[in-house]
């Protein structure tokens, strides 16, 4: 009997949004602030500007493919259409290195901090705990999802809201440079501009969760107008966001090698602006900011295996079905979750490690989705075609593959043997690349 079961398209721009902002956790900017200040030697929000602007070119790059294909799938869906089913598989199946291990790392992390914060309760009871109520959510649907999203990221805008008026206080009290206008933030002519760039390609992490809207196209109401413009909107705040606390951090502590431990600098700036009562919200901040990752995440990777299933690459039976009730992939959803559990016992560094490959090859193919599309099949070579569908996307493209070039070992290692992997599955599911693979015709997906 064939499945008529289809996504519930009940998304405004709105709640896209907020699913990109919970997936990017934009209280990111703290817990990556000591590190990146000292790869910046200060200049962090230097590094932020750069960072934002590489992200621009890929998140156009998005927007242009979301409005070719409105369907969940993401990048795999976008190079699989676009290039080669062959490249689409490969590409979804490092994408879900990126979509699968982001749970598992906000798990470790909600461990890590309720065990430090109540040390009677062990750290595999808070993950257990997180893991059961992000599935019901996930599980009953997006309209949930997203009032939960709602309280989330309200709460991380009141924090910030609330860092800066603090930090601007403390400036003007005439703490650390004792200025509001200041360029050396942004730029200090006695260091090289190398260690702006170095900043930059760690910070550039900070913006992954963009890209995630796209997997809720087939839920999203008019979803070729809205996930472009959500792609941009999450980008462009998220980055402003990112520069402007950065900038204040910096004005408030100017010395980034006086921090005693750059992983916690955050939390010396905030205890020196807001005494305890800035920290303790920024402790709820960040647990809240880690439960609305998690949800995110965990449902747009539970999407991208629904389209990888329902175009038959990978079992359609368990992968491709949706929930009669309440039109959600809960097979998918329930898989991710058991996966997770291997937070129990897998470490923070490891985990991590797998997010960032998979991440940037997916950036790279969908820039060249584009160049194939929209100048190579559709000819669309006018000067404004030169522009906009052959150089933003291949310098989107160029600057993906540098930050791919300049990961950690580990993430490189790591990465490659997931995507041999799939290359071995791939070659068994085509019967030795003999065959063409499984594909879901757009027809099939549309919606009134």
């Amino acid at each position: 009997m064939k499945e008529d079961t289809k996504l519930s398209r009940s998304l405004s721009l709105f709640s896209v949004v907020l699913f990109g902002f919970a997936f990017m956790a934009i209280g990111t900017v703290f817990s990556t602030y000591g590190v990146a200040s000292q790869l910046s030697h200060g200049m962090v929000a230097g590094s932020y500007v750069l960072a934002s602007i590489v992200m621009l070119f890929t998140a156009y790059s998005y927007g242009q493919m979301a409005k070719a294909y409105p369907i969940s799938g993401s990048a795999y869906t976008y190079s699989q259409k676009a290039i080669s089913p062959h490249i689409g598989f490969l590409v979804g199946w490092a994408i879900l290195m990126d979509y699968i291990f982001i749970p598992m790392v906000n798990y470790l992390l909600f461990g890590i901090f309720f065990s430090a914060a109540i040390p009677e309760i062990p750290s595999y009871v808070w993950i257990l705990l997180l893991i059961i109520i992000i599935t019901f959510i996930n599980i009953k649907g997006v309209k949930l999802a997203t009032g939960a999203n709602v309280l989330i990221i309200g709460f991380s805008i009141f924090f910030i809201i609330l860092f800066c008026l603090f930090s601007v206080k403390t400036i003007l009290q005439g703490t650390g440079t004792g200025m509001l206008v200041n360029m050396e933030p942004f730029i200090n002519t006695d260091e090289p501009l190398k260690f702006i760039v170095a900043g930059a390609a760690l910070l550039c992490f900070s913006f992954l969760g963009f890209d995630s809207v796209s997997t809720f196209a087939e839920e999203t109401v008019n979803p070729k107008k809205n996930i472009p413009r959500a792609i941009l909107i999450i980008t462009i705040i998220g980055g402003l966001i990112f520069v402007i606390v950065s900038y204040f951090a910096h004005n408030v502590w100017p010395d980034y090698a006086s921090f005693k431990d750059p992983d916690s600098a955050s939390y010396e700036i905030i205890e020196l602006v807001g005494g305890n009562f800035l920290k303790t919200l920024f402790l709820i901040m960040y647990a809240a900011g880690v439960v609305g990752s998690a949800m995110s995440s965990q449902a747009s990777a539970a999407r991208v295996l629904y389209a990888m299933g329902r175009d038959g690459q990978l079992p359609k039976k368990f992968f491709g079905k949706l929930h009669k009730k309440y039109k959600t992939p809960v097979n998918n959803i329930l898989l991710i979750s058991i996966l997770s559990l291997s937070s129990l016992f897998l470490s923070l560094t490891l985990v991590a490690s797998f997010i960032n490959f998979g991440a940037f090859l997916a950036f790279t193919f969908v820039n060249i989705s584009v160049i194939v599309l929209f100048f190579g099949r559709q000819k669309k070579r006018s000067l404004k075609g030169i522009i906009c569908y052959l150089i933003i996307p291949l310098i989107g493209g160029v600057l993906d593959i540098w930050l791919l070039i300049n990961l950690d070992i580990h993430s490189k290692v790591l990465g490659s043997i997931w995507f041999l992997l799939g290359v071995l599955y791939l070659a068994f599911l085509t019967k030795g690349f003999k065959k063409r693979p499984p594909e879901l015709r757009l027809e099939e997906t549309e919606t009134a």
